[in-house]
């Protein structure tokens, strides 16, 4: 029995029901207009050729392509080229324009604030792959931030630091030319400014170039941890300023002793003066930190060879090399 009154209570309400007349479709305020998946296409090819034209400035600023400079400036601008022709598309052909010309009222209504949202809703209703869109939308502005943040790289080692720490220089290495010619101690003349690397390594490794020059023995001034560093006269400093990594390139040699001052290892870009009979210490400019110095000796045969690895890391203070101690590579 229970059975049965609930399937003819059921029933009573569904004829009731159909009875009633339905409730009628909320009235739209932006009028309907008719899907162009062909425009949704274009819009999303462009969004595509932006996004590959921004990952193009780090892929061309991480490889040693020919042009880097060119390519990087073409593949930024293609990629707002492209964004941009996106964004005007969608405007132009996608959103559903809609002016409604009204008085302001005194004061704020919720009805208003809804039937803003309402013209908002509907004006994006001519997409018919919104998610596709707004993924492609998506992708194109992540893979152009990616490229304007590239540029940051430049400022120091980002991911692999330990590169930035190895030297080539080990004890019995020779000192070589830019042309493999090796270095003999009585090459080295007083007043004069010369250029060395390792024999058989790499000479564009951070850590290879160092400069040499050769002071009177009663000059020195140098602390008891390096006094031993010195052969016959000639000290050996790492060729890289370090304020801001420039290559060490001027030598002040005193020609009319005492009036002038003391020779002097000089950075061109802004003119941090080192101090080679002090360890090469900073006598004037922006660096805050002295040059590494390189030990020597002389074999047998007269040849400059490496007495060890630098006193200090190579490098400007600002990549973090105050505390760290360099490593044979």
């Amino acid at each position: 029995m229970s059975k049965a009154k609930d399937l003819l209570v059921s029933g009573l309400v569904l004829l009731v029901g159909r009875g009633r007349p339905r409730p009628p479709a909320e009235e739209r305020v932006v009028p309907e207009a008719p899907a162009r998946p062909g425009w949704e296409l274009v819009a999303l090819a462009l969004l595509g050729l932006g996004a590959l034209c921004a990952v193009m400035f780090p892929v061309t600023y991480g490889f040693n392509w020919p042009h880097p400079t060119q390519l990087m400036g073409a593949s930024l601008g293609l990629a707002f080229v492209f964004i941009g022709a996106a964004l005007v598309v969608t405007a132009k052909h996608l959103i559903v324009t809609e002016e409604l010309e009204d008085d302001y009222p005194p004061d704020e209504h919720p009805e208003e604030q809804e039937l803003l949202v309402q013209v908002v809703h509907e004006s994006g209703d001519r997409l018919t792959r919104r998610r596709l869109f707004v993924l492609g939308l998506g992708g194109a502005f992540g893979a152009l931030g990616v490229a304007l943040v590239t540029p940051l790289a430049s400022l120091g080692p980002v991911l692999r630091i330990a590169p930035m720490f190895e030297s080539p220089w080990r004890r019995g290495r020779r000192l070589v030319d830019e042309n493999d010619r090796p270095w003999k101690a009585s090459d080295i003349e007083e007043k004069d400014f010369y250029t060395a690397f390792p024999e058989g390594a790499d000479k564009e490794d951070l850590a290879s170039a160092v400069v040499l020059v050769r002071l009177p023995k009663g000059r020195f001034d140098l602390p008891p941890a390096l006094a031993h560093y010195p052969a016959d006269g000639i000290v050996a400093y790492s060729k890289i300023c370090t304020h801001a990594g420039c290559a060490i390139s001027l030598y002040r040699a005193p020609m009319f002793q005492p009036d002038e001052e003391k020779p002097a290892l000089v950075c061109p870009c802004h003119y941090s003066t080192f101090d080679p009979a002090d360890g090469g210490t900073v006598l004037f400019g922006p660096a805050g930190r002295k040059l590494p110095m390189l030990p020597l000796t002389i074999d047998g045969k007269g040849y400059l060879r490496a007495a060890g690895n630098f006193d200090e890391s190579v490098g400007p203070s600002w990549w973090g090399v105050r505390n760290r101690k360099p490593r044979n590579a």
